[in-house]
């Protein structure tokens, strides 16, 4: 058995902040097993939690001045929500640690508190019956634990999940970084055709479909994450269909229509695509309603997009054809 604290360390908080940014993605976990924090009596309760040490730490820190055990099962450094949905924070995982960790000697009391985030990975009946602990679906935040352990109920604000400005700008690193090659492919395939101006442009597109959708997630009208990014692609797209028809003036007008038409073609598509991404990063999203979204969108997206790039593309040899 181990020992912990409800102390975050400076070490625990550069932690964090590598995990955010995606540094050693992988590397951010603690040993799955039993620790004792505080000082634990045989009817303390026991936690059970993720071995991802932003999951773990979440949970100690939530803790102090209360004696108790936390179980950190074996999810292979992920968050308690996303392990649940890929199986590793799950019934047989929760069963072994039990069994091997001799927590039945431990402890009189037969509860074990999962966080109710956890409740997709763990059948309740299947750990009574295998073990004999009971499996008590605690708050969706750690921090309602205190208060939730006064009478062991939640109460309806315990139970919903938020999503508030915070917890989506936390997640915001961790998706610049995964979209960092794509950033960079597409500002110097834009600079290749049209200089820097076209370069900053395509950045600046990407990061409004990783950083910028986030940020202004609730105030998107409409229910979809991808017609959510396809009412922002279309709002930073629709000034330069402006631009572009106020600086070709002297152009004959189906030509200015046509460069108009190609970035509201091409970059709605492409935030949408990125908005609908960012489904993996939320909390009240389901794999069917995901599932749902590709199947009704991507298509559409797709070719919407080649239809606006082909348009690109071919813009100079019309502009020769047309002069």
């Amino acid at each position: 058995m181990y020992t912990t604290t409800s102390t975050l360390t400076f070490a625990n908080y550069w932690d964090h902040f590598l995990a955010r940014w995606g540094v050693n993605r992988m590397g951010h976990r603690v040993e799955p097993g039993l620790y004792a924090i505080g000082t634990p009596a045989p009817e303390s309760p026991v936690f059970v939690t993720a071995n991802y040490s932003l999951s773990f730490d979440a949970l100690r820190a939530a803790l102090p001045g209360i004696g108790g055990y936390i179980l950190a099962l074996d999810t292979q450094a992920i968050n308690v929500w996303c392990a649940a949905g890929k199986g590793t924070f799950g019934t047989d995982e929760l069963v072994k640690r039990i069994e091997t960790t001799g927590l039945r000697d431990l402890v009189t009391q037969r509860t074990v508190i999962v966080p109710q985030l956890g409740a997709p990975g763990i059948a309740a009946h299947q750990v009574k019956k295998q073990t004999g602990f009971k499996v008590e679906y605690g708050p969706v935040r750690a921090s309602d634990l205190p208060e939730y352990l006064k009478r062991h109920e939640a109460t309806p604000a315990m139970r919903r999940v938020q999503f508030t400005l915070l917890d989506r700008l936390a997640v915001i690193p961790i998706e610049i970084v995964g979209g960092l090659r794509w950033m960079l492919g597409a500002a110097v395939i834009a600079y290749c055709f049209g200089g820097w101006v076209s370069s900053l442009i395509a950045i600046a597109v990407m990061l409004a479909g990783v950083a910028l959708f986030p940020i202004l997630l609730p105030w998107l009208p409409t229910h979809d994450f991808s017609s959510k990014g396809f009412i922002l692609g279309a709002a930073i797209a629709l000034p330069l269909a402006f631009l572009a028809v106020q600086e070709n003036a002297d152009v004959v007008w189906w030509m200015r229509a046509l460069e108009a038409l190609a970035p509201l073609l091409v970059l709605p598509p492409v935030v949408a695509f990125l908005a609908l991404n960012f489904t993996g990063s939320t909390t009240f999203t389901s794999r069917s309603g995901v599932q749902r979204e590709i199947f009704k969108y991507v298509r559409g997206m797709a070719w919407m997009f080649i239809l606006g790039l082909v348009l690109l593309l071919g813009l100079p040899l019309i502009r020769i054809l047309g002069g």
